[in-house]
């Protein structure tokens, strides 16, 4: 069954159908790259997500707990502890980031690999069947450049936060 290419809005949001045909067009129009660039999108928003838990979540409680230690070593320990939950998955997220972008271009040269054989094989004069290749070739792109981008702004505020953070733990430990 074709998906209808006119999606119906009653209302200010869509409905859980139109939201549903309106991603499988995409889907069908951006190529396989673009369900492989969807999976890396979503493990990279997972850990930027998992990360914004521990920022807004779990560090408050744990640096206080390390302020209400005591013993100069058990603060030193629990800090060293701190320090490393800041930073992790960070070296994974980065990769991610990277690796966004590159699947974009994967699909902008499969579309073009796909709209230069249509043209050999059916000619130039079907408008319909060049549109399709050239959409296939650029919404991977504009896909990959797009998580990229956003991807890139959060890792930047979460690492910005970490170094301030690792800074103000280091003060805690000092005497």
């Amino acid at each position: 069954m074709q998906p209808d290419s006119t999606l119906k809005v009653s209302g200010i949001w869509p409905d859980a159908e139109t939201i549903l045909v309106s991603l499988e067009l995409f889907f069908r129009s951006g190529g396989p790259v673009l369900i492989l660039l969807a999976f890396v999108g979503l493990a990279l928003w997972m850990l930027l997500l998992e990360r914004f838990w521990f920022r807004f979540a779990v560090f408050p409680s744990r640096l206080a707990a390390c302020r209400r230690l005591e013993s100069l070593k058990a603060r030193r320990l629990q800090s060293c502890d701190l320090t490393l939950e800041i930073d992790f998955a960070f070296p994974l997220i980065k990769t991610l980031i990277a690796i966004c972008p590159l699947l974009g271009l994967l699909g902008t040269v499969t579309g073009m690999i796909q709209l230069f054989d249509v043209m050999s094989a059916k000619g130039t004069a079907n408008p319909r069947l060049m549109a399709s290749g050239v959409a296939q070739a650029t919404l991977p792109t504009m896909a990959g450049m797009t998580l990229a981008v956003t991807g890139l702004l959060c890792f930047t505020w979460l690492q910005r936060w970490g170094q301030l953070q690792r800074n103000h733990i280091r003060d805690l430990t000092t005497i």
